[in-house]
C-alpha cells in the first residue's frame, strides 16, 4: 500500500519562505556593499560647464573620485529647464552608477509644468543634501531703501511701480522674490532676463530696482558700491556674509529660500549602494579643501543622511509649489 506523506501547509511554510527572502536579500546587499563601486559613476549636471551648480559638481566629484576609489565623471546635460538632464537620470540603470546633482529647481518643477516626464518625488531616491547657498536681496543704489522694513514700505507706497530683475522665469531668484512679495503683501513688476548677468548689468544700470540672486553673482558689485546689498535669505547669517541680517530677523518671520544642491539616484537603486553613497558623499564634504572650495564659491557645505535630504526635497516641494499656485505661474 502506497503511503503519502502530509505536505506542510502553506501557512507552516509562509515564515521559512520569507526568512529564506530576507536572507537572500541580505547577502544581495552585502555583496553590492562589498563591490560597489567597481566602475566608473557618472553625475549627470543639468547645467553647462562654467556655473554655480556646475562648479559644486566638480568639486565634489573630484574628491567622490577619491574616497570612493573610482572615477566620478560630470556629465552635463543642460536645457528644458533641467527636464532633459533629469529625466535621463530617471530612466537610468538603478544601479548606483548614474546619479543626479539637482538643485533648487528640481523642487521647483513640479508646480511649474503641468507634466513632466518623471515624477519628482517617486522616480528618484535621495542619497544626501551636500551643499547650499543663501541667496542675498540686493538693490540699485538709487533705490531708496537699505533695509528690509524700508523695501516694504517703499512697495507700498508705491505699489506696481517697484521692478525686479530675475534670470527667468521659475528661476529661484523669481520664486524667492515671490515668496517674499506673498508674505509681506507688497505688489511688484517681474522682469525676467536669460540668465542672471544680463540682470545684474540691468540692475547695477538702474533700469530695475531689485533683485534676489546667488551672492557671487553680484559680490564684487557689491564690494564696488555698485549694488547694496540689503538682506540675506538664509535661516541664519552666513559666514561669508557675517554683518548682513537675514529677510527673516528683518521683518519677514519664517522667510527662507536658499539655493541648494543634493545628490539623488534613480528610484531603485539598492540600499547598499545608496548607503555607501551617502557615507562617501559625508567624508568627501568634510575635507577642509572641500569645505574652503565651496567657501570660495559663496556655498556653505552640508551633509545629510538619505532620509533627512528626502524630507527635505518634500519639503520644498510643497513650498514652492505653494508659493507657484499664490502666484499663478505658469511655464506650459
Amino acid at each position: 500500500m502506497t503511503r503519502f506523506r502530509k505536505m506542510p501547509g502553506a501557512a507552516a511554510l509562509l515564515p521559512v519562505a520569507l526568512l529564506a527572502c530576507t536572507s537572500a536579500q541580505a547577502q544581495v546587499q552585502a555583496r553590492t556593499a562589498d563591490a560597489f563601486p567597481a566602475r566608473p559613476l557618472r553625475m549627470v549636471v543639468t547645467f553647462p560647464p562654467g556655473g554655480a551648480v556646475d562648479i559644486v559638481g566638480r568639486i565634489l566629484g573630484q574628491r567622490l573620485s577619491e574616497v570612493l576609489g573610482q572615477p566620478v565623471l560630470v556629465d552635463n546635460r543642460p536645457g528644458g529647464g533641467q527636464i532633459i538632464g533629469t529625466e535621463l537620470v530617471a530612466r537610468a540603470a538603478a544601479d548606483g552608477y548614474t546619479l543626479l546633482l539637482p538643485s533648487i529647481t528640481h523642487s521647483i518643477n513640479p508646480a511649474l509644468h503641468a507634466k513632466l516626464p518623471y515624477d519628482t518625488l517617486r522616480d528618484f531616491r535621495a542619497v544626501s543634501l551636500v551643499a547650499a547657498s543663501p541667496q542675498v536681496l540686493v538693490a540699485t543704489p538709487s533705490f531708496p531703501g537699505r533695509s528690509v522694513a524700508e523695501v516694504i514700505a517703499q512697495a507700498k507706497a508705491r505699489p506696481g511701480q517697484i521692478n525686479y530683475a530675475s534670470s527667468g522665469n521659475g528661476s529661484g531668484g523669481h520664486l524667492a522674490m515671490e515668496l517674499f512679495r506673498s508674505i509681506s503683501r507688497v505688489s511688484l513688476v517681474h522682469v525676467p532676463y536669460k540668465g542672471a548677468g544680463p540682470a545684474v548689468v540691468d540692475l547695477v544700470g538702474g533700469q530695475v530696482q531689485l533683485m534676489f540672486t546667488s551672492p557671487l553673482a553680484v559680490a564684487s558689485q557689491v564690494k564696488a558700491g555698485k549694488l547694496v546689498a540689503i538682506a540675506i535669505a538664509s535661516a541664519k547669517r552666513t559666514d561669508s556674509w557675517p554683518d548682513l541680517p537675514t529677510v527673516a530677523e528683518s521683518g519677514v518671520p519664517g522667510y527662507e529660500a536658499s539655493l541648494w544642491y543634493g545628490l539623488v539616484a534613480p528610484a531603485a537603486t539598492p540600499t547598499a549602494a545608496i548607503t555607501v553613497l551617502e557615507q562617501a558623499t559625508f567624508k568627501a564634504v568634510r575635507v577642509p579643501e572641500v569645505r574652503d572650495r565651496f567657501a570660495q564659491q559663496g556655498v556653505d557645505p552640508i551633509a545629510s543622511t538619505s532620509g533627512e535630504f528626502d524630507a527635505f526635497l518634500r519639503r520644498e516641494v510643497d513650498k514652492w509649489s505653494t508659493v507657484v499656485r499664490a502666484s499663478k505661474i505658469r511655464l506650459d
